[in-house]
């Protein structure tokens, strides 16, 4: 239907990865000029296009979700001023920001991974395969699958958009990307769950009236 040399051929035609050229002659049928149209209108194209341009200006917004009990903070960048305080962007910077309070990533994208981290992690899946009884041909193809999931779980980037799961992180920031017209990128953030990384009390209320009764 298509091959590789079409695949690097629409890439430099487009800017955009080699796994998103791919998909896109995959979903078009290897037709090339539909497989651009398909990057532009996911915003891939555009966002390829720019992702050399220098975004400085931007905001770091706040998010206290459950009444105070879970808080985000995030640097979410563009190109100009304008654009950051412009209906569109922060509207896309309050829908980061509630992503992060709802799906727990712990990175921005795959690339922030830590070695040891990942190499843990496929160490896990790795025993995990051979624990389900998985012959040794195919187990690195079911760790190289269960990666990417994992990606999808701790990546922000990467996961499924909370308000639409028919879409990643990744593609409403390129759809944003098309609609205004600069690079924008998440830099960094931080949450915080009440009580996080506590030792939790255990005790019920029977147990520490027992306990007060006795000392008396």
């Amino acid at each position: 239907m298509f091959t590789n040399a079409d695949i690097v051929k629409l890439r430099s035609s487009t800017g955009a990865g080699m796994m998103d050229c791919k998909k896109a002659l995959t979903e078009t049928n290897g037709n090339f000029e539909e497989a651009i149209k398909w990057l532009r209108e996911k915003g891939i194209a555009a966002a390829a296009k720019k992702a050399d341009r220098i975004a400085a200006e931007g905001t770091v917004a706040s998010y206290i979700h459950m009444g105070g009990k879970i808080g985000v903070l995030v640097e979410v960048n563009c190109e100009t001023d304008f654009v950051a305080k412009s209906d569109a962007f922060q509207a896309l910077v309050k829908d980061i920001a509630m992503q992060i309070a709802a799906a727990k990533p712990l990175y921005v994208s795959s690339s922030e991974v830590p070695t040891a981290a990942l190499d843990e992690e496929k160490e896990i899946l790795t025993a995990q395969a051979r624990n389900e009884g998985k012959p040794e041909a195919v187990i690195e193809k079911m760790v190289e699958g269960r990666v990417k999931k994992y990606y999808k779980d701790v990546c922000l980037l990467d996961q499924e958009f909370v308000k639409d799961s028919s879409k990643t992180i990744s593609q409403i920031i390129n759809e944003a990307i098309l609609t205004i017209g600069e690079k924008i990128s998440v830099r960094r953030f931080v949450r915080y769950e009440m009580g996080e990384g506590l030792e939790k009390r255990n005790d019920n209320l029977a147990d520490e009236v027992a306990k007060q009764m006795a000392g008396k």
